[in-house]
């Protein structure tokens, strides 16, 4: 067997992986400038502040088709990777715990300099900090993986939703005095001032069990990720057609039953923890195997083209993101803090994916990874990767 390991090679990808790794850093963008821009969604209060109809009806589309729809794509193909480099390593007679345990620390230093020295709404830290628990996932089977993945997910939410709908009548209200204060901080030209904002809203957004609920509801779709690589479902998506329209029908009608069906009944706030996480869950299972599907046919391929590049450098294009909006909304940039409404925002999102899409698409005729993807491998190979393409 072989004893060395090394990326896999270009040849070798799963290109509709890579695009939906793409369409996932897009759908993430759409929701983080919503938190970038202004305090309203960590601390309430946007339904008073943007008021008109274009402004209503983005933040309901935003709700529906994004709102937890892409982190937790995202955080199924984080799992879904882990697996496959998983088997790699054992298909060469390596030991896959020290190897991911490596991989999943320099995902933490990477988290640790985006969560505090750019935004609090990171999502590098918590994916390392929570991924350390797949190691005890290593060796096991499908099943056990979906059992544990569905008790932890339903479990939680079964039981945060009952305590939610318990003090219902107590739910909802703005935190004025911690939008006034991140208004204030953010516009500051002192990027201490900042810098110190952005360390109060981490710790108002994961301090305490705020970081627990994460595990409850993260870790299952890992978990989630890791039993589609195990069923090799998206590996060869014809020969598993059939599985996957069915897969795609289910989540279709979860994801729009309770995503999009929680309005006709006034979309109440106490059910906000099952719109997000299980409806949520079922909208990243339908996005994936919609472009997986999609991806197996020559119109379809060609769709999906302009988000393969974006995706093989997901790191990097997800840290280009934070850093623009960084420059374009705190005060030691441009300073537009809370004066740009969700339109708006949307409209800077098309902007700077597409041209996101056309760097990537140039980078990788002269790359062969992102510049942060090359770092990341180089450190988890310990061994400086090759970077340039040869000329032919």
């Amino acid at each position: 067997m072989e004893t060395n390991i090394s990326p896999v090679q270009e040849s070798k990808r799963l290109v509709w992986i890579d695009a939906a790794r793409g369409f996932a850093i897009f759908g993430i963008f759409i929701v983080n400038i919503g938190g970038f821009g202004a305090p309203y969604f960590i601390h309430g209060g946007g339904e008073d502040v943007w008021t008109s109809s274009i402004d209503r009806t983005t933040q309901w589309v935003i709700d529906v088709f994004f709102q937890a729809s892409f982190y937790t794509l995202f955080s199924l193909l984080f799992g879904f990777g882990f697996q496959l480099l998983n088997e790699r390593l054992i298909n060469r007679n390596l030991k896959p715990s020290l190897f991911l345990f490596r991989r999943l620390f320099i995902l933490i230093c990477f988290g640790l300099i985006h969560a505090f020295a750019i935004w609090y709404g990171d999502i590098l830290l918590t994916y390392g900090l929570i991924g350390l628990l797949l190691l005890l996932f290593l060796r096991v089977k499908p099943s056990t993986l979906i059992i544990w993945g569905t008790s932890l997910l339903v479990g939680s939410v079964g039981l945060i939703s009952f305590g939610l709908f318990a003090v219902r009548d107590l739910l909802g209200g703005a935190n004025d005095d911690g939008i006034a204060q991140a208004l204030v901080n953010y516009r500051s030209g002192s990027l201490i001032t900042i810098w110190t904002q952005n360390y109060q809203d981490w710790v108002f957004g994961n301090g305490g069990i705020s970081y627990l609920l994460l595990v409850t509801t993260l870790l299952p779709l890992f978990l989630f990720g890791m039993y589609l690589a195990q069923k090799k479902w998206l590996h060869e998506p014809q020969k598993h057609k059939a599985i996957l329209i069915r897969l795609w029908a289910i989540s279709f009608v979860l994801f729009i039953g309770i995503k999009m069906g929680i309005y006709l009944f006034g979309n109440p706030l106490w059910f906000a923890y099952i719109q997000d996480n299980i409806g949520g869950t079922a909208s990243a299972i339908f996005y994936i195997s919609s472009i997986t599907l999609i991806g197996q046919n020559n119109l379809g391929g060609k769709l999906i083209k302009p988000l393969i590049a974006v995706g093989r450098m997901s790191l990097t294009n997800y840290i280009m993101q934070s850093l623009i909006c960084f420059i374009l909304f705190y005060g030691v940039g441009f300073g537009l803090y809370g004066y740009v409404g969700p339109f708006t925002t949307v409209l800077i999102v098309l902007l700077v994916f597409i041209i996101q899409i056309f760097i990537s698409k140039w980078w990788f005729h002269h790359f062969l990874f992102g510049p942060l993807e090359w770092i990341w491998r180089s450190l988890m190979y310990v061994k400086r990767q090759p970077f340039r393409k040869k000329k032919v």
